[in-house]
């Protein structure tokens, strides 16, 4: 049985003081982990925390869902994993991007009807009682549609649903343009979700002890391309030391070379060509790691090109996979101040993570640790 207790003994362990907003997240969250089956009570809903007794046709009382926002880092995700890592129920946690690329793929195979997606919807959500999105947000009309319909879908069977976003209910899909046609979404979220501001000053991703071997090379030396080399032979040898072309979702990818665990490859090829976040689905898929390299800031002034590298980043910290990136100047102090990318701010957050002891990637264990190898250390932000 989960309990405030034992959710609040876990994040301790990892040297966490729940604050205010995340001790409303918490108990939100048991309360939600605690619910019995599909179609179960619900209990508290919206900020107000009034009563949420919306009955649906022919069902019971409808569900409840958490709904939690914030700036990067104020332990939203590390909250909300940590009570669904206890919960005993079906249940299904993933990358709103990996998501989106499920739905799509059963949409192009549904046979054509009234209501494809919610067919889809539902055959998607058989056997979920809790279902977890981290990273919700909607930018764009497309998946606005699909999103909308889906957690109509999801709402009317009774899936309990937690949503971690950077973004407040208002604030999904910005754009004039279109917002308004995101309403009715919106407010099945304010009506059937507790929503919870993480409003704690603190990033818990930023002041960590740095990782002892260094995960961010600057600049493009040889000094620097020596050390990428070192972390590719102490994982792979040298007999995978080479360039092959591989493919990334279908299409041709040029790579410096590819291992077993871990992918070298230019940022020219990943994040400047025309590439979308299902390419860094299918590589994080595949390998523990990724050096990331040859990274000329100026390239970041583009919008497409960041945009690119914030997918990379979401996809690759999600997964728990390690990334290595020389670039020709410290990338953190390149990127901050930039605009014309989405959630530009949650990148240089996690960032931060991945560059520090406390991050332990997939990678780790996997040939030689990287972490327990000295290696030059290059200027850094």
């Amino acid at each position: 049985m989960v309990d405030e207790a034992l959710v609040t003994r876990e994040l301790a362990a990892r040297g966490i003081v729940p604050d205010a907003s995340q001790r409303a997240a918490i108990a939100a969250l048991v309360g939600l982990a605690g619910v019995g089956g599909a179609g179960g009570k619900s209990g508290e809903s919206g900020e107000s925390g009034e009563s949420g007794k919306h009955a649906r046709p022919g069902t019971a009382l409808a569900p409840q869902g958490v709904y939690c926002h914030g700036l990067p880092g104020r332990g939203k995700s590390l909250v909300v994993d940590t009570v669904f890592e206890l919960a005993q129920c079906r249940k299904r946690r993933l990358h709103f991007h990996e998501f989106l690329r499920e739905m799509n793929r059963r949409l192009v195979s549904e046979p054509r009807g009234d209501d494809r997606l919610g067919s889809v919807a539902r055959q998607w959500l058989d056997g979920i009682d809790l279902l977890c999105f981290d990273e919700f947000h909607v930018h764009d009309i497309a998946d606005a549609f699909l999103m909308g319909r889906f957690l109509d879908t999801a709402i009317s069977l009774g899936t309990r649903i937690v949503l971690t976003s950077n973004d407040a209910p208002d604030g999904l899909l910005p754009d004039p343009e279109f917002h308004e046609r995101f309403l009715p979404a919106i407010e099945q979220i304010k009506r059937f979700f507790t929503v919870i501001h993480f409003d704690g000053e603190r990033d818990y991703r930023f002041g960590g002890e740095q990782a002892h071997a260094p995960r961010f090379f600057a600049p493009l030396d040889p000094s620097n391309s020596d050390a990428l080399r070192q972390i590719f032979v102490r994982h792979e040898g040298s007999d995978t030391l080479q360039p092959v072309t591989l493919s990334a979702a279908g299409r041709p990818l040029a790579a410096r070379a590819a291992g077993a665990a871990l992918l070298w490859a230019d940022f020219e090829s990943l994040c400047v060509a025309s590439r979308s976040h299902l390419d860094y689905l299918d590589l994080a898929e595949r390998w523990h790691g990724l050096i990331l390299d040859n990274l000329r800031t100026d390239w970041l002034a583009q919008s497409h090109t960041l945009q690119r590298l914030v997918w990379l980043v979401d996809i690759f910290y999600d997964r728990k996979r390690a990334l290595f990136i020389a670039s020709d100047a410290p990338i953190e102090a390149a990127l901050s101040g930039l605009e014309g990318a989405h959630d530009l701010s949650r990148t240089l957050s996690r960032l931060a993570e991945m560059k520090s002891r406390a991050y332990r990637s997939t990678l780790s264990g996997v040939g030689k640790d990287v972490d327990a190898i000295p290696a030059h250390r290059p200027d850094e932000t």
